[in-house]
């Protein structure tokens, strides 16, 4: 759950700030199962096709999406060494912040474990404010010697898949797809779906504000489920034994 609520954020903020949509025009849901639902109402988007939302799918999952380097042409028609470049637009923008993101809170491990040698870990470690300033912000790639294109390539590439929303595709493009209504409950846990705002996503709790059935206990055979949170409740582990517990409870494991 709280892996959705990551990608759910993330897709929030591709919406808002590569789209241009607003916090207004975007409703937040809980799904009522395993992940939430963004709703965008905005009359440009109501006419979309299939094939249109495709493309918006790819744009969010970065899709396709390689980054590529640019030489520079000199006098007689030759091209110079080939340059590492991000514009500060779009999904290169979005790359390089996730580049900076990275590089501040990366060890060793974590650079040696996206293919970089010792030696260029060691590098970007020890010039890490410089790269910081000089090569993300400014735009000057090749400040430190021994940081070339093949290691900020390889940065960007697994930058990319850390700044895309993992999002269900097929739901996003089926113009036919029904959705499920606020407030109705969901068949395989018993919890409503429930709208709340943007804001509060990193603290909303499904366990406790999408519960339906408040009151009443049900007396219920549990072959095996380990110690779960319902309600206000902690309940379990039950394995193979009759137990009395919430009807809440008793809906979410029937699923």
């Amino acid at each position: 759950m709280e892996s959705a609520k990551e990608e759910t954020a993330q897709l929030i903020d591709i919406l808002e700030k590569d789209f241009g949509f607003s916090s207004k025009e975007m409703g937040v849901f809980f799904s009522g199962h395993r992940g939430y639902h963004v709703h965008v109402e905005n009359e440009a988007v109501k006419t979309l096709d299939a094939m249109a939302r495709k493309e918006i799918v790819d744009y969010v999952t970065g899709l396709g999406l390689t980054v590529s380097n640019r030489g520079r042409k000199e006098k007689k028609g030759k091209k110079s060494p080939e340059k590492f470049f991000l514009s500060n637009f779009a999904w290169n923008k979005r790359i390089k912040q996730g580049m900076r993101n990275f590089i501040i809170a990366a060890a060793k491990a974590n650079l040696q474990n996206i293919g970089l040698s010792k030696n260029t870990s060691d590098l970007i470690l020890s010039n890490k404010e410089l790269i910081l300033k000089r090569c993300i912000e400014d735009g000057f790639w090749d400040s430190v010697k021994g940081v070339g294109v093949k290691t900020w390539k390889k940065l960007a590439e697994y930058v990319k898949d850390l700044e895309s929303a993992k999002i269900d595709t097929v739901v996003t493009t089926d113009t036919h797809r029904l959705i499920r209504m606020n407030g109705t409950l969901h068949g395989k846990t018993g919890l409503k779906k429930v709208e709340f705002p943007a804001k509060r996503l990193a603290d909303f709790d499904p366990f406790e504000e999408a519960v339906a059935f408040k009151e009443g206990e049900v007396k219920v055979f549990v072959s095996d489920v380990p110690e779960f949170r319902l309600g206000g409740s902690v309940l379990g582990p039950y394995k193979r034994q009759t137990v009395e517990i919430p009807t809440a409870a008793a809906a979410y494991l029937q699923g």
